[in-house]
């Protein structure tokens, strides 16, 4: 089996402290059903060598920087997606080698997104952005997010979809946090929403990383495409459903097992699918869990597995990642 020369981790999170003090002034400590975990890049650094992991790409993950608990909601995203931004920057500046970073917008604001856009990847150097599955209920392909997508086209940038808790969740009395099943159905959600909204075909030149093996968008694509077809949404997508699905990266977090990998691989090929382990969400044990799950497959060859611990992520970053 080939090995490689070190895993490349694409769904990476950080809990900066300022981050943990900002959400606790609006009474947030949690994130999509559990507490918010204690973050140190020493400990991490730690984590990383133990399993073998040469860089990882951070993000800020939900509950993101907007919050209708704040006394002006908007204002407030503005300053903690700058002082987050700035923080990812300063890490990746301090680690080169080991840290690259997505960074977080001031949605549901365009305006506002499109500025720090800018800011971040013109002046912090950041190497793409994080959107979550939703904001307020709006899911990516809906027009009010086409000027920041034509934005992101433009630039050709790599976009990591992470999902956000569903809306009407407080309506739902099954008992359990959103981080166990919702989270997937969001990512599915957002993700037909883009390609069903045409907006995939509209800006092919975004690269959008799915988080969790897409959710469930693979197990579902015949479904999909047979509603799209009775809906009349065949103009929206003119080369075919699985097409635009298949520009589409999707990573292993905590979806390196087999029944998720054999719907995602039957859908795409090991070019694009990344390694991630959900860090720090997830425990450390996740690392060995996943590269377990991706080497035990037993479909992909000693090549794929090489190119999904880091050589297609070493891709879509070309001069980021030093062999």
């Amino acid at each position: 089996m080939q090995d490689t020369q070190g895993i490349i981790d694409v769904h990476h999170h950080v809990i900066p402290q300022e981050y943990i003090e900002s959400l606790k002034e609006i009474g947030i400590n949690s994130s999509l059903g559990r507490n918010l975990p204690h973050w140190d890049v020493g400990e991490t650094l730690r984590v990383m060598d133990k399993n073998g992991v040469a860089t990882s790409f951070v993000s800020i993950s939900a509950p993101g920087v907007y919050f209708r608990e704040a006394k002006d909601p908007q204002d407030f995203a503005i300053r903690l997606s700058r002082q987050m931004n700035e923080i990812c920057a300063d890490l990746v500046r301090d680690h080169p080698a080991r840290f690259g970073a997505f960074a977080i917008l001031p949605l549901p604001d365009v305006d506002a997104a499109l500025s720090e856009l800018k800011y971040a990847l013109e002046v912090l150097h950041l190497d793409g952005v994080t959107l979550l599955s939703n904001y307020d209920g709006y899911y990516l392909g809906d027009p009010r997010f086409d000027r920041l997508l034509a934005e992101l086209n433009r630039r050709k940038a790599v976009v990591f979809v992470h999902p956000m808790t569903p809306p009407g969740m407080e309506a739902i009395h099954l008992g359990f946090p959103e981080m166990m099943m919702d989270v997937c159905f969001d990512t599915t959600r957002t993700a037909y929403s883009l390609v069903l909204s045409g907006q995939t075909e509209k800006y092919p030149d975004i690269r959008f990383i799915l988080s969790h093996a897409g959710g469930t968008v693979p197990y579902i694509v015949a479904r999909v495409k047979g509603a799209a077809m009775f809906c009349q949404l065949g103009k929206t997508i003119p080369k075919g459903l699985e097409y635009y699905l298949q520009r589409f990266y999707y990573d292993t977090a905590l979806s390196a097992a087999p029944c998720a990998l054999s719907s995602l691989h039957a859908l795409v090929d090991s070019s694009r699918i990344l390694f991630g382990s959900d860090y720090i969400f997830a425990t450390d044990v996740a690392f060995e869990r996943g590269r377990k799950g991706i080497r035990e497959y037993g479909r992909f060859t000693g090549e794929d597995i090489a190119a999904i611990e880091c050589g297609n992520t070493r891709a879509l970053f070309p001069g980021k990642i030093t062999e």
